[in-house]
């Protein structure tokens, strides 16, 4: 059976960040959290963020740290999305997450987090994926629940006065930490 998702995944591609990536997985990033641009997606951070989201330097020390990897993802030659993993233990830290606005809401998401899933175990052996989100982010919070990732109610605090980080346009943001089992074996592709 040909399905949307079947489809899509298909003609997607993963392959390591290289530093010749990094002008493009900036610009990627920056679409889908900041600005005008980004409110045609649904993670869009603009209302409680201006200015940026990282920068050449913070997305070049992803790609060389001896434990670290941004993916890229590829559709017909095209980057659409990427993700920073990070091996920290028994566990893989996920991050800077972004798909192209204009195809957010079209299943994208979470294939590309099953398949950094995928790879964290196969390659690192963690037993678990943790990661951050801005606490006020409830639709996002709530995409990744649906996905198995559970809130802990661990807060950290929002690095105020860092414009590497943005501009806050709020009082009171914080992170909180989302964790993930990847014990289990995967069961068959939920259905959208």
């Amino acid at each position: 059976m040909d399905t949307a998702a079947g489809t899509a995944a298909d003609r997607l591609g993963f392959r390591t960040a290289t530093e010749a990536d990094v002008p493009s997985l900036v610009e990627l990033v920056e679409s889908a959290y900041r600005g005008d641009a980004s409110r045609v997606g649904w993670t869009t951070e603009a209302d409680l963020l201006d200015g940026q989201r990282t920068d050449p330097e913070g997305v070049a020390a992803v790609v060389n740290a001896p434990d670290s990897r941004m993916l890229v993802v590829e559709r017909d030659g095209e980057l659409v999305a990427c993700c920073q993993l990070e091996h920290r233990g028994e566990h893989a830290y996920f991050g800077m997450f972004a798909v192209r606005p204009a195809l957010q809401g079209a299943g994208l998401g979470k294939l590309i987090i099953a398949e950094a899933e995928r790879l964290v175990r196969a390659e690192w052996g963690v037993r678990a994926m943790h990661m951050t989100v801005i606490s006020a982010r409830d639709e996002l919070i709530a995409w990744y629940e649906r996905r198995g990732y559970a809130r802990t109610g661990e807060m950290s605090p929002f690095p105020y006065g860092d414009e590497r980080f943005g501009i806050p346009r709020r009082e009171g943001l914080q992170f909180e930490l989302l964790t993930k089992s990847l014990d289990e074996r995967p069961g068959p592709p939920a259905v959208a």
